[in-house]
């Protein structure tokens, strides 16, 4: 048999043989193909796809711009290494991003290839510019695997284990939660306490913010909130770091999630759907700050591929171009509507969470006491794909079931992705009756 005949099940029983139980795979299938918000299996069996790579897909699977950019750029350069020779595409984005970012003000732009990479690279950017040792991150905050990464993400399972020691001088606090009674007042006295009992402000470099918590569940950051952040850091003289790996890029309803709160962060990272699925990030900051590490200090290998960087410029024209964030916005005020009314039909949706295109459903044993009922969860997925439909879970208790569809799905495929969802939740909950 060749490699080309090889079945699912044949490559599930050679994945299970050759590759570590660490990495994990949401869902039983092998991908064969794709395009806009659909794949196909091995098998040809077609599902609406709405995890979308984990938010990376926004502009769609196999996105003709992104096609194209990438085939002409093969033609070209792909790869010199940006620290042995420049290239026009780093250049032509770093300085877009810039603009997008920066709105007009000095700004400068790194690139690299994940987003663990540039949040690190942002850490390692603040503390050269304030010359202090602390960060600040939330609980419930994702960061990335890498060991800084995963000290930074805001919850032990599954990303911590038995990894640790972890890296020093890092603290949490909560995040805004109101439907577990953390308000923003609440979650900025938890920090001032931080300040009080772990770290004195003027030992912090950075506080570290997703806008909508990401694979934490989907929190969003009251604007109050945001507002009050900003506030306090530029008071203390500490970087606020913004990372919108997962809402950047017209996620959330705008561009940017922290454009929700019209503050201005001192640096941003970005990584997943900047080039529609091939691997680049970028810490975009203020000019004095992404200049305070010294020549040498910043840079990798692959950062700033010149195949991923002609990716990036074709998905910035197709937000540009294509209304795609007006798009998401529409979606999204749709999705939410929807999932709303999935909520009033079933008790065990606790809240329905997230902005934009990027909506989630947090499932709990009973309204009352707010318990999570990660086996709910976990039923729906699984409900869900055999259905067609793909969607993966989130949350520091997995507990909730997050959409994260690319944002050029159409009317109809987001109909029939909800009937889908719909007949999930009948039938797990008939499931669970019996």
């Amino acid at each position: 048999m060749s490699k080309n005949q090889r079945t699912s099940e044949d490559l599930l029983a050679a994945r299970s043989s050759n590759i570590p139980r660490g990495v994990l795979s949401a869902h039983p299938i092998v991908v064969d193909r794709a395009e806009g918000a659909h794949i196909w299996d091995k098998s040809g069996r077609r599902y609406l796809d709405f995890v979308g790579g984990i938010g990376v897909i926004n502009v769609g699977h196999n996105h003709p711009r992104v096609v194209a950019a990438v085939q002409e750029q093969l033609k070209k350069v792909t790869h010199t290494a940006f620290q042995v020779a420049a290239y026009e595409p780093y250049v032509v984005l770093a300085e877009r991003l810039n603009k997008l970012i920066g709105k007009g003000a000095p700004y400068k732009c790194a690139l690299f290839t994940t987003g663990a990479e540039a949040v690190e690279n942002a850490v390692k950017i603040a503390r050269g510019f304030t010359n202090r040792p602390g960060i600040i991150s939330f609980r419930g905050g994702f960061h990335g695997r890498t060991l800084l990464g995963v000290t930074l993400t805001g919850f032990a399972q599954p990303y911590k284990q038995n990894f640790g020691p972890f890296a020093p001088e890092v603290f949490h606090t909560p995040y805004p939660d109101s439907y577990r009674g953390v308000s923003s007042d609440d979650a900025l006295a938890a920090l001032e306490e931080v300040f009080a009992t772990d770290i004195a402000p003027d030992r912090v470099a950075a506080i570290i913010i997703e806008p909508v918590q990401g694979d934490g569940g989907f929190l969003h950051a009251p604007v109050e909130f945001m507002r009050a952040l900003r506030e306090l850091t530029q008071r203390h003289g500490i970087v606020l770091i913004v990372d919108e790996i997962q809402t950047g890029f017209g996620r959330t309803g705008k561009l940017f999630g922290f454009e929700h709160s019209d503050i201005q962060p001192d640096l941003v990272t970005v990584a997943k759907s900047l080039a529609g699925g091939f691997p680049i990030s970028a810490v975009v900051g203020k000019a004095e700050i992404m200049d305070a590490p010294t020549p040498g200090g910043l840079g990798g290998t692959y950062g700033g591929n010149a195949i991923a960087c002609a990716a990036a410029l074709a998905v910035l024209d197709a937000f540009e171009q294509d209304g795609l964030v007006e798009r998401a916005a529409a979606l999204g005020e749709k999705l939410g509507a929807n999932l709303e009314a999935l909520k009033a039909k079933h008790s065990d949706i606790g809240i329905v969470r997230g902005c934009g295109f990027m909506r989630a459903i947090e499932f709990v044993t009973d309204p009352e006491s707010k318990k999570p009922d990660a086996d709910r969860a976990q039923q729906v997925m699984e409900l869900a794909r055999e259905q067609g439909l793909l969607v993966i879970k989130c949350g520091v208790h997995r507990n909730i079931v997050r959409f994260l569809a690319p944002i050029v799905l159409s009317d109809e495929d987001l109909e029939e992705a909800l009937r889908l969802l719909a007949a999930a939740l009948d039938a797990g909950k008939v499931a669970r009756a019996a």
